[in-house]
């Protein structure tokens, strides 16, 4: 999970914090060389994490007690605000051409993921409306224009490809054309990488950037390249001129030093992050929700629009409907599993939720957790229709029938059907006008 180790961290110093009435200076002291040392262990750059550390301090010794605040939580809200700054402080967003053709240049170095990111963004593109098309302009990585195809056709959008070709600025021109012709708005053009920056490299990124003037250069860098991520950028941006990073694999980097880093040393935002191997796995990188998840905070806005984005108004009216009317089923707990998997899973929207960040459920919680998902949704499976939509007729004779094809004991599926007869109760509860949230259910703020 992105930035898990430093969360952990950061969560222990401000317990301490916030466990203290007044703050001695000495106190502060104390907490900046800690948060200090959890940055640095995260791999943040060294100059950054100094100047970082100097701010809040400073801020905290001499800051104004807000009135709802306690002195623990006054420093805890200056290093967000400072955490945020440092990634850029806003949403940076794509601009797009006011004439309506937008040519993107993607960059980067080989093994970033900069192919497969392509493919990324041609889904981000038409969740906004965009009608994009794929340019193959990598000549010299073997496979390389067969991979973009490959991913094109999984992303829904041509590609414009000329394997006798040798000339990159030659094919990029000719796709310019093509997508004109076929009346496409944005033009993505997945261009060569090396191992590492070398001359040639940024000669020929420099003299394609000429002949086709891309309305905006995105640099693909790779999370868990940790500070060499940050010096590619860094080469990137003062060889060729960039306008914003996407950050790959940023889900599996426990660490996050690159992400933190990335801004402040390059003066570049970072416009997205991907956070999964999947074509829809590419998020818009916001630096305020990224520090709240970093500090245990939750980020209930990106769960909300995800939210949004895959569930059908429809069928959200339809689930209320149910839920007021006590008649939500099986069928319906099955479908509300299948949601949770298709956000990615308990880990990641537990990770969203305020006070279930790093430190508050272990590893061990998390796995038992998802293998117990997984076990539900088994037996669920092995139950007919009828079964799944009238839990009442589920005697004995059934439960048996059903654990076996589950590969289950018995008492899993009444242990299921226990939950299921739990969770209509306080759907019930709740839904009545008027009704208090049940004691123990999980507040939710700004939800």
């Amino acid at each position: 999970m992105a930035f898990e180790g430093l969360s952990e961290k950061l969560q222990s110093v401000f317990k301490k914090l916030t466990g203290k009435g007044l703050l001695s200076e000495g106190d502060i002291d104390e907490a900046m060389r800690e948060i200090k040392l959890a940055l640095l262990e995260a791999d943040v750059n060294f100059k950054v994490v100094k100047e970082f550390v100097a701010q809040v301090k400073e801020k905290s010794v001499g800051a104004e007690i807000h009135a709802s605040l306690n002195p623990g939580q006054q420093v805890i809200k200056i290093v967000k605000d400072e955490l945020v700054a440092l990634m850029g402080g806003t949403n940076s967003k794509l601009t797009y051409s006011p004439s309506g053709f937008t040519i993107l240049m993607m960059v980067g170095l080989q093994g970033t993921g900069k192919t497969t990111t392509c493919g990324k963004l041609v889904g981000y593109l038409k969740k906004q409306g965009k009608d994009p098309m794929l340019a193959a302009c990598d000549i010299y990585r073997p496979a390389a224009i067969d991979q973009l195809e490959v991913v094109g056709k999984q992303a829904g959008a041509p590609v414009y490809a000329d394997h006798g070709s040798k000339d990159p600025v030659a094919i990029a021109e000719a796709a310019i054309k093509e997508a004109r012709r076929l009346g496409k708005n944005v033009l993505i053009v997945d261009t060569a990488g090396r191992l590492q920056i070398d001359e040639s490299l940024m000669e020929e990124l420099r003299t394609l950037k000429k002949a086709i003037r891309p309305h905006e250069i995105l640099l693909v860098v790779d999370s868990l390249m940790g500070q060499d991520a940050v010096s590619s950028a860094q080469g990137f941006s003062e060889g060729l001129g960039v306008d914003g990073i996407i950050m790959t694999k940023l889900d599996g980097d426990s660490r996050g030093g690159a992400a933190l880093s990335t801004k402040s040393v390059t003066g570049k935002p970072i416009k997205f992050i991907g956070v999964g191997e999947k074509l829809d796995a590419l998020e818009p990188f916001h630096p305020d929700r990224m520090a709240s998840r970093i500090l245990g905070m939750g980020d209930v806005e990106t769960l909300i629009e995800q939210l949004q984005e895959d569930y059908e108004e429809e069928k959200a009216a339809e689930l209320e409907r149910k839920m007021r009317k006590n008649e939500f089923t099986l069928e319906d707990f099955l479908e509300q599993m299948g949601q949770i998997k298709k956000m990615g899973g308990l880990g990641k929207i537990l990770g969203m939720l305020p006070g279930m960040g790093a430190g508050r459920v272990s590893d061990d919680q998390m796995a038992e957790g998802e293998r117990e998902f997984v076990r539900m949704e088994a037996i669920m499976r092995s139950m007919t229709k009828q079964e799944r939509r009238d839990p009442s007729i589920l005697n004995a004779s059934r439960r048996r029938r059903i654990a076996a094809g589950a590969g289950q004991q018995v008492s899993a599926v009444n242990q299921l059907i226990k939950r299921y007869e739990e969770a209509r109760k306080m759907m019930k509860s709740m839904m009545r006008p008027g009704a208090r949230m049940p004691k123990g259910f999980p507040q939710i703020p700004g939800m």
